[in-house]
């Protein structure tokens, strides 16, 4: 004899009963994640007949991994193991998406010293995924030498479904939580009192988003200026909040430094460029001149503002639209345009989620938002533009609104 233990290559009833018994145990449904992962691990650990059961989630990016529960090598969540996916064991099992059965621990196996000073002699690792996306590894090692059967790693892989339904649906509630959070910190509690002008906004969330991109921004500026901003982030969820909350801030950054809106916008898209990779974002910036009355304006592939004048029909303010923020696309340069505001007028800058739907056609969609826009106070204009273009259907992407007005003489 050789002094491996070999399992039963053919099915094994029992072990599957009692492995289905364990992650269908309705019980499991009151744990928050930490409890059922120590619940499950520990479980693992019984009916495998292992020494050490060891979960490692995929971070923000899905290029690392990091334990975050263990049965048997609490080290690895204690000192915060990160595993590059690619690389050793648990790194090949996310990057090839299929279980892994390793039959000689040393480092020139894995990269993970404590999994060898453990004692561990044989490991099996198996992907956690969710909804096509990557969630993490789970893996079982054994100080005695053995081979896992066939039906091990099915029933293994069994463990790591639930699992990865678990964290999955833990994130996202969790990220949906942190943007929620994050977007009502960075959006304006009130709109800052200007003299002469008067102001209201609307921001809505998505009903299939939750939150995402959307926001809408008012502040002074040297000069008896206002800054007015509305944009939208490529995507949802708390990447595109963070995403959101960093160009926020940079462009008012820039508004400070530079008085063209055009050039704040290149400013922006430069940094939105190199630093935010794989991010695309849409942008009105306009500036008010108290003193003059004109609003000077630049579109980053945003839709343009309505205008409406008394005694006069609303109409989209005529300006170049130029290319959305990020990858490098307004290469020749970003113009702005310069449009009066008589005394009365009302502006109305706004997000694609206002006149987007489902099935609708776009053109129909901002004409009604075009009669929708009538020189009345901002509240007033803000609850009528919300209710024709609204009403009782819920939006499915976010809602951004700021009307803006100028009082009448």
């Amino acid at each position: 004899m050789d002094g491996i233990v070999r399992m039963d290559d053919g099915q094994n009833p029992e072990l599957r009963l009692r492995v289905l018994e364990a992650i269908t145990d309705s019980a499991l449904l009151e744990f928050q994640l930490d409890k059922l992962f120590e619940v499950l691990l520990w479980r693992v650990r019984e009916l495998f007949a292992v020494d050490t059961v060891t979960v490692l989630l995929a971070d923000a990016s899905g290029e690392q991994l990091v334990a975050r529960a263990s049965s048997g090598l609490d080290e690895e969540v204690f000192q915060g193991v990160r595993v590059v996916v690619g690389t050793g064991f648990a790194g090949e099992v996310a990057q090839r998406r299929e279980p892994v059965r390793v039959e000689h621990v040393d480092e020139s196996t894995v990269v993970n010293p404590l999994l060898w000073e453990r004692g561990l002699r044989v490991l099996l690792g198996v992907p956690m995924t969710a909804q096509g996306d990557l969630v993490g590894v789970l893996h079982v090692g054994s100080t005695a030498p053995r081979r896992f059967s066939d039906t091990e790693v099915e029933l293994l892989q069994l463990v790591a479904d639930r699992l990865a339904v678990a964290a999955h649906m833990h994130r996202s509630q969790s990220e949906r939580a942190a943007a929620a959070v994050l977007q009502d910190s960075l959006l304006p509690s009130h709109l800052p009192a200007t003299e002469g002008w008067e102001m209201a906004a609307r921001y809505v969330p998505g009903t299939d988003s939750g939150v995402g991109g959307d926001w809408y921004d008012v502040f002074h500026l040297p000069g008896g200026r206002v800054g007015l901003v509305i944009g939208d982030v490529v995507g949802s969820g708390l990447a595109a909040a963070i995403v959101m909350g960093r160009l926020r801030s940079a462009l008012r950054a820039y508004a400070l430094e530079f008085a063209d809106p055009a050039e704040v916008l290149g400013k922006l898209d430069r940094k939105a460029s190199h630093f935010e990779a794989n991010t695309m974002a849409t942008v009105a910036y306009a500036v008010i001149d108290t003193a003059t009355h004109r609003m000077d304006l630049a579109l980053a592939g945003h839709l343009p503002p309505v205008l409406a004048v008394p005694g006069m029909e609303a109409g989209f303010v005529d300006v170049p639209v130029g290319p959305p923020l990020g990858y490098h696309l307004a290469v020749s340069g970003r113009r702005a345009a310069q449009v009066d505001v008589p005394p009365g007028a009302l502006v109305a800058l706004y997000t694609d989620g206002l006149v987007e739907r489902r099935e609708a056609n776009l053109d129909e969609r901002l004409e009604q938002l075009r009669q929708a826009v009538s020189p009345t106070p901002s509240e007033t204009a803000c609850v009528r533009i919300m209710a024709t273009m609204v009403g009782s259907t819920p939006a499915t992407d976010d809602i951004a609104l700021l009307a803006v007005r100028r009082c009448p003489e």
